[in-house]
Formats: C-alpha cells, sequence, structure tokens
C-alpha cells in the first residue's frame, strides 16, 4: 500500500475515533451537567430530561444519515467526512459553552437540544461516509483488515470518553466537576474536531468518486429504492441483528452486570471496560480472515454462533460469581460479533455502485440501527420489568436469527464488490480540494 494511501485510511479512522469520544461523552457526564440545563429538582427528573435530549439525538441519526450519504454521493467522499466532522465540532463546541438554566433560562435547554441534533447529523452521516471512505481508499488484498479500523475507531472513541471522564473525576472535586469541569470533555472533543476538520479537507479523494462521470445519477433515498429494493431491505436486517447485539453485548450489559448479577458499578466498569478493550483489537484479526476467507463465513460466524450464545451466557452472566468470571463469559459474545462488526461497514459498501454507495450504506443502516439498536435497552428493561428478563435473551437470538437470513442471501462480495467495478486502472488515490 503505498503511503499516500495509508495517510488517508489514517486520517478516515482518527476522525470517526474523535466522532464516536464526543458522541459517548455525553453519556458519560450527564450525572454532571444534568443540573446546569435543568431546574432543580429531583436528580431522577433531571437525569430523564438529559436522557431524553440524548434520544432526540440517537432519532436525528436517519436523517443525519440521508443527507449526509446524499452529499457524500453527489460531492465527494472527503467532502461528507469534513462536513460529519464539522457539525461534530459545533455540537460538542456549543454544549462546553451554553450558559445554563439560572442565566439563561430556558434558553439552555434548547440549546442544548439543538447541539444534540447536530451530533446526531453528524454521527448519522459519519458512518457511511467513513465506511465508504475506507472501503474505497483500501486495496482490494486488505480491503477487510482497513475497513475493520472503523469499528476500532469507535470503540475506541467511547473508551476515550470513559478515560478522559475518569482523569477529570480524579484531578477534580465532585462540586467543580458539577460547576464546571465537565465542560473540559467538551471543549476538548470540540478542539480534536476541529484538528480533523482541517486533516479531512487535506485528504485524497477516492478513485471511485474521481471515475465516476460528471453526468452521474444523482443519489437520493427514491433512487436508492428503486434500483437497489432488495439491498436496501437486506443492509436493514443485517443491522438489526448486529446493532442489537452490539448494543446487548456493550451498554446495555454493563446495566445488567448491576441491576441482575449484583455487581457494582465501579466493579462492572472495570469488567466491561476490560473487555472492550480486546474486542476492540480483535476487529483488526477478523477483517484480515475476511480478507482471506471471504465475507459470509465471518458473517454466519456470528450469525450462527450469536444465536446459539445469546441465551446460555445471558443466564450464566446472572449468575456469575467472580468479575473474572464475567468478563470471560463477555468475551464469548463478543468475540462472535467480532466477525460481523470488523467487516460490516464494508460488506454494505460492497453491494452498491460509487454513485450511490455512501446513502446506500447510511440510510438503511440508520434506520435499523435506530430501530432495534436504539431500543435495546427500553425493550431489555421492559422484558425486566415484566418479571420475564431471559424473553430478552430470546428477543436478541430471534433478531440475529433474522440477519442471518440476511447473511445468507447475501452474495460473497469479497468476489462481487461494485467497489471493483468502480475504480479505475491502478486505483491510486487523487489528491483534490473540496
Amino acid at each position: 500500500m503505498d503511503t499516500k494511501r495509508l495517510k488517508s485510511i489514517i486520517g478516515g479512522s482518527a476522525g470517526n475515533l474523535v466522532e464516536w469520544y464526543d458522541w459517548y461523552t455525553y453519556a458519560a457526564l450527564t450525572v454532571y451537567f444534568a443540573p446546569t440545563f435543568f431546574p432543580d429538582g429531583d436528580r431522577t427528573a433531571q437525569l430523564l430530561s438529559t436522557a431524553a435530549v440524548f434520544a432526540v439525538g440517537f432519532l436525528m441519526r436517519p436523517l443525519g444519515a440521508w443527507i449526509m450519504g446524499r452529499y457524500a454521493d453527489n460531492h465527494g467522499r472527503k467532502a461528507g467526512l469534513a462536513l460529519s466532522v464539522g457539525l461534530m465540532c459545533a455540537g460538542s463546541l456549543m454544549i462546553a459553552l451554553v450558559p445554563g438554566y439560572a442565566t439563561i433560562g430556558l434558553a439552555a435547554p434548547a440549546i442544548l437540544v439543538l447541539a444534540r441534533m447536530l451530533q446526531g447529523l453528524s454521527v448519522g452521516g459519519e458512518y457511511g461516509a467513513s465506511a465508504t471512505y475506507l472501503s474505497e481508499m483500501a486495496t482490494r488484498q486488505n480491503r477487510g483488515f482497513w475497513s475493520s479500523f472503523q469499528y476500532v475507531t469507535l470503540i475506541g472513541g467511547q473508551l476515550a470518553a470513559l478515560g478522559v471522564t475518569l482523569l477529570l473525576q480524579a484531578i477534580l472535586s465532585e462540586t467543580a466537576m458539577e460547576a464546571w469541569g465537565w465542560r473540559i470533555a467538551f471543549a476538548l472533543g470540540a478542539i480534536l474536531a476541529l484538528a480533523v476538520y482541517v486533516l479531512r479537507r487535506r485528504l485524497s479523494e477516492t478513485a471511485s468518486f474521481e471515475a465516476l462521470a460528471k453526468d452521474r445519477p444523482k443519489s437520493g433515498a427514491v433512487a436508492l429504492w428503486r434500483a437497489h429494493p432488495r439491498e436496501f431491505l437486506l443492509v436493514v436486517g443485517i443491522t438489526a441483528g448486529g446493532s442489537l447485539a452490539f448494543y446487548a453485548y456493550t451498554t446495555y450489559l454493563q446495566k445488567f452486570l448491576v441491576n441482575t448479577t449484583g455487581f457494582d458499578r465501579q466493579t462492572a466498569t472495570m469488567v466491561m471496560t476490560a473487555a472492550l478493550v480486546v474486542y476492540m483489537l480483535m476487529q483488526p484479526l477478523f477483517g484480515h480472515l475476511a480478507d482471506r476467507f471471504g465475507r459470509r463465513p465471518m458473517l454466519l460466524l456470528f450469525g450462527f454462533g450469536g444465536m446459539a450464545v445469546s441465551v446460555p451466557v445471558f443466564s450464566a452472566l446472572a449468575t456469575v460469581a467472580t468479575p473474572l468470571g464475567a468478563f470471560w463469559l463477555t468475551l464469548i459474545p463478543l468475540t462472535l460479533l467480532s466477525a460481523y462488526t470488523s467487516i460490516s461497514a464494508l460488506v454494505k459498501a460492497e453491494l452498491f455502485p460509487a454513485h450511490i454507495r455512501a446513502l446506500g450504506v447510511a440510510l438503511p443502516y440508520a434506520i435499523g440501527n435506530t430501530a432495534f439498536g436504539g431500543t435495546a435497552e427500553y425493550v431489555a428493561l421492559w422484558f425486566k420489568a415484566q418479571g420475564a428478563e431471559s424473553g430478552f435473551y430470546w428477543y436478541v437470538t430471534a433478531i440475529i436469527g433474522l440477519a442471518t437470513i440476511g447473511f445468507l442471501m447475501l452474495p460473497e462480495t469479497k468476489r462481487t464488490s461494485l467497489i471493483e467495478d468502480q475504480e479505475p486502472q491502478g486505483g491510486s488515490p487523487v489528491t483534490t480540494a473540496i
């Protein structure tokens, strides 16, 4: 791989990390800034208010996928990447600087909602733009390996948000954290996003986009559905299973270890942090295996493996006695999930032609992710409230089964990749300005 191409892949991946750092920082610091934006009162009510704002950001992701996917298809991948991180920078800076409710009244939570909407648009667009960019920029022999860094940086962003939070907690008092300390994390995110914006403006455009004729068909949701309805539905279906499994095995599992297993919050956080580090490091390995053995074997490993282990692993975790035991049990589904997450974006990119690829990856993914990944915790807690917590284990199994049907219907995109069809001879990147 030539140096220019490698730099482009690293630049695209670094931006993804910063985007997800900014996204997860909100969740990590909610307990500190909730009183700043909402009237004094019950802490639970304050947290519910900030959680509702978090949900607004999540609901913006399909809209962001549509807007940003079209933009990346019509104006270039690097243009989409730069716009995406620019929106994230604006959202984080707004949160870092906006005065509290005591100073500007209802304008404070209103600005918080607006900032979170911008961040939701950004994250919704980032997935399609970065997946398309990394997939098109990588060499065909190592496309699975290099595209796996999208999830390396996604998980890395989550871990970075946790690390910054722990650092601030270590050096600042609780009073300082609530008064102004939480703003440091958002300000840092805005500064990093600005740096990545400058970096992304200097990236090379992909050869696949450069090869498109000037009179290429315009990207749009209607055009996507008319030309590729089967692929659209397949991406929604496989995303449903993959996203539900991701949120069940990561963000919800931390709460599960507290609410069901009985660990304290610090122990649960320690277990999940260690597991996420290992999970992050497994992504390139499974991406490499997909380059060697094909995409479908990896997807089916997750599909059939996920169906086989979800019920027994959750059942065992409910009664596990030690943190080490919980760690090893958690790694079982995360290892299987790595077979999917390492190449999930690549497989979607390989299904669509270049003129509509970014939208084709982003929009059906956002729909499946919002409907099943975004509701994972709510569904799990609903089953628990009904006294039938094991119902969630079977729900996860069933939706992974739905995704497995989709995996069986997919072509082996290592051989049929439409990315190959769109690359000019030589496939070297071309540097252009936005």
